[in-house]
């Protein structure tokens, strides 16, 4: 009888991200240089921000490898990549570290090491430590895998360039792409590369081959690799599926993109005064406003090209293809005196050619003469069609004031700006003076009276000033376009705007949409606007779909996608909430980035309910610039309270703006947030003050606003909190009336939750756990993580319902 054999179950496989590090010359160290060095180099490796957050969700494992070092991601083939490029910008500071990276995705098994510690095989870490091999000091090689994957993400595109095939370590063929931009990484060929008479450029971007295998092996190999496919496909069901040829550059990229598009870049400014660098910005913006007129051509935003504006010389076919565009028109611009030179150069990208250029040298008075000029030219030499109401708008001077028109400019650039660089209240408000002034020099000034009331609105809609007379100052404001440029797409565009934020009049808004995307073609906002009337319709599949029209002709616009990734919060999808956000913060400049890396953390609290991420982000973005925290202040505060840290709760309080701590656009004040903070930590005394001073202003806002759904709200959770228990349930119960979810499916849930919210504080447990229930099975803010973990729903904590609502949020 043969004796029993007990076989063990196989290790489980999981597809894993690895970056591959090594130091190139270790060896040739002294054995103490070796240890300083790789102390250096773990600390600096450390001190990324793709290594802490992977750490802090817990999805990172660390491997020495004696000369180096490899870290396997579990979340997406990005994060290897942006390391590799965070670790390659520190090395800018520590010229002695030379480092080469290689990474790849494949699947890994973890297994016990004899110190007992997890450590990693499989063939993913071997893949990468060949692609490694490949390399020289300085280089970022990738797997053809990875590549794929990334150049599905436009950003990525001009940042991989093709290597073709690498043979290494037992024969095998490895195709290489090498990952460089802006003086990260190395542009050179390797050095094993050109050596090599075998390596060759090829024009796609094929997968890992091998050599070649008998007959038989093949056939057994091919019916492998379809069972591997069919088990990928359904580990990846959600990518999209790669392009036959799917070549990182540029080139491959633009043979695609329309024949009649362009992009205006920002004009640089040659004067030697700093004030005239908004007349170079109003120069390009005329340009291309009057160029995005034309419905023939494909015009690329303001927002997304003044992206271009600082920085390193700009390589124009890289810059073409992140925008999608076959031509670009750079140009720049010098006030001497009364006197103006432009000069303006039309490249097609495709080619680096340059089709035509120009120079003018006028009077300054005549500096729309020549963005007219120059628009016409640009309109002739791609041959667009035009119509005569369509020229007539090009050749129409905005002002004759050029001072007003400077105001103008500045007044835009800020409405566009003040939601990261500055807290939205100030910025709001400081346009709006801007533009008053502008209109006060030129009362004629049309376009000025077009970005008052889109400032107007905002601050209404936001709830700053919700007040009959904000929103009467935007209605004067409509009219007085309307009156200056009669069915202008700029009047319908404002009054849609208008009907959407100031009266929920979501039919009449889409009449007036209509209309203004006829003379208006290219304005992003038309699709914005359209998305966001979607979304509060419960529309939400043509919602993304009118946004991500909005980022065709908006590509940069990381507002775009934060409104994108906004959607999938409230849909809870927040794998897919993480795409776009990542995208945002990679085209955001550093100085309004921080939000958005802040937005892009709470995903792990909403999703797994993890505070980890969250607060570690804020204590990094505070370390970097401390001036970030009264932008950052709500999230740190809310992190704070699901962690129940009141020391940093206390911190996130003093940074809070005095506007308060808003839920979307329920205004929730300052004094809101310091009762919550001092009930959760017991002070009962405290809170009580604190609640009360919030009714006080909550009673003026109702007072003045009795069917402001918004305000009855707060009023009823202020009640709610000072145990005025029918008060509290009769203004939360009006609030929902006023403004239910068929209504709008955002603010109307969050006044779902708000009323369970109420109930659960005065005592009616039953029907706090009843409305819970419904706001749970919306879409909504309400998630896991707040439910897990935040003190407002600390009276229903312990009742079986209550867990079952939090474990239908749960992560599946």
């Amino acid at each position: 009888m043969n004796p029993q054999v007990d076989s063990k179950p196989d290790l489980p496989l999981e597809i894993a991200h690895i970056l591959s590090i090594d130091v190139v010359g270790y060896s040739k160290l002294l054995v103490n240089e070796q240890i300083e060095l790789l102390e250096e180099l773990n600390q600096l490796v450390r001190s990324t921000e793709c290594f802490r957050a992977a750490e802090a969700r817990g999805e990172l494992i660390r491997v020495p490898t004696g000369d180096g070092m490899a870290l396997v991601f579990f979340h997406s083939p990005e994060e290897p990549a942006r390391c590799a490029l965070e670790i390659s910008r520190a090395l800018q500071d520590h010229p002695k570290i030379r480092l080469r990276m290689g990474i790849h995705s494949g699947p890994v098994n973890r297994v016990i090491d004899v110190n007992e510690k997890t450590n990693i095989a499989g063939s993913g870490i071997n893949v990468a430590q060949r692609v490694l091999d490949c390399g020289d000091a300085g280089h970022i090689l990738l797997s053809a895998h990875v590549a794929e994957d990334l150049c599905q993400y436009r950003h990525w595109q001009p940042c991989l360039h093709d290597l073709g095939e690498c043979e290494v370590k037992h024969g095998l063929r490895l195709h290489v792409v090498n990952l460089y931009k802006d003086g990260l990484g190395n542009s050179q060929v390797p050095e094993k590369l050109r050596r090599r008479k075998r390596w060759k450029q090829t024009s796609t971007v094929h997968s890992i081959s091998a050599p070649r295998w008998p007959k038989a092996a093949l056939t057994i190999a091919f019916l492998g690799s379809v069972v591997a496919l069919v088990i990928s496909s359904l580990i990846f069901f959600n990518r999209a599926p790669p392009t036959t040829t799917t070549r990182a550059s540029a080139a491959g990229a633009l043979a695609a993109i329309a024949e009649k598009s362009i992009a205006v870049l920002p004009f640089e400014n040659l004067s030697n005064e700093k004030e005239n660098a908004y007349f170079a910005d109003g120069v390009q913006d005329e340009i291309l406003t009057g160029l995005s007129r034309v419905a023939d051509l494909k015009v690329i935003s303001r927002t997304s090209v003044m992206l271009y504006k600082a920085g390193p010389k700009r390589n124009l076919r890289e810059v073409a293809t992140d925008l999608g565009v076959a031509h670009v028109l750079e140009g720049t611009v010098q006030r001497v005196g009364g006197r103006v030179r432009v000069n303006a150069q039309l490249i097609d990208a495709r080619t680096d050619s340059q089709l035509w250029a120009e120079r003018y040298d006028r009077d300054v008075a005549d500096v729309f003469g020549i963005e007219s000029e120059l628009a016409g030219k640009i309109v002739a030499q791609l041959q667009a069609k035009i119509s005569p109401s369509e020229e007539a708008a090009i050749e129409q001077k905005p002002t004759a004031d050029l001072t007003a028109y400077d105001l103008y400019v500045r007044a835009k650039t800020l409405i566009a700006t003040a939601v990261y660089s500055t807290p939205l209240q100030e910025g709001l408000f400081e346009a709006v003076r801007m533009l008053n002034q502008a209109i006060e020099r030129d009362p004629a000034f049309a376009l000025a009276y077009y970005q008052l009331a889109h400032a107007h609105d905002l601050i209404y809609f936001a709830g700053l000033d919700h007040t009959p007379a904000r929103l009467a100052m935007a209605d004067a404001a409509i009219q007085a376009l309307a009156r200056l440029l009669p069915n202008s797409g700029e009047a319908h565009l404002a009054l849609a705007k208008h009907l959407y934020w100031g009266y929920h009049d979501y039919e009449r808004a889409r009449k007036e949409l209509s209309l203004a995307q006829k003379s208006l073609p290219n304005d992003p906002w038309a699709f914005v606007l359209a998305g966001y009337i979607d979304r509060r319709q419960g529309r939400w599949a043509e919602s993304t779909k009118n946004l991500e029209r909005a980022v065709e002709l908006d590509p940069q616009n990381p507002r775009v996608l934060q409104q994108i990734a906004g959607s999938y919060d409230l849909l809870r999808r927040y794998a897919d909430e993480a795409r776009p956000l990542d995208r945002a913060i990679a085209l955001t400049p550093k100085e309004g980035k921080a939000v958005l890396r802040a937005d892009r953390a709470e995903v792990e609290l909403n999703w797994h309910a993890d505070t980890r991420l969250l607060l570690s982000t804020i204590e990094t973005i505070l370390v970097e610039d401390s001036r970030e925290a009264k932008n950052i202040a709500a999230l740190w505060l809310r992190g704070s309270l699901c962690k129940r840290d009141f020391d940093s709760a206390r911190r996130a309080l003093a940074a809070l703006p005095v506007a308060g701590c808003y839920q979307q656009t329920v205004p929730f004040p300052r004094t809101w947030c310091e009762g919550v903070v001092a009930q959760t930590r017991g002070d009962k005394a405290a809170a009580h003050a604190a609640f009360t001073s919030m009714r006080a202003e909550a009673v003026k806002l109702v007072a003045e606003q009795p069917d402001y759904p918004e305000g009855l709200c707060v009023l009823g959770v202020a009640d709610a909190a000072l145990g005025n228990k029918d008060d509290a349930i009769r203004e939360g119960r009006r609030a929902v009336e006023l403004l239910p979810v068929t209504k709008d499916s955002i603010v109307g849930a969050l006044l779902v939750q708000n009323l369970a919210l109420i109930y659960a504080w005065t005592g009616e447990k039953d029907l706090a756990l009843q409305q819970l229930s419904v706001a749970a099975r919306i879409p909504g803010h309400l998630s896991y993580g707040e439910l897990r973990l935040h003190p407002y729903w600390d009276p229903l904590r312990g009742d079986p319902r209550f867990d079952k609502i939090v474990a239908s949020l749960a992560p599946k």
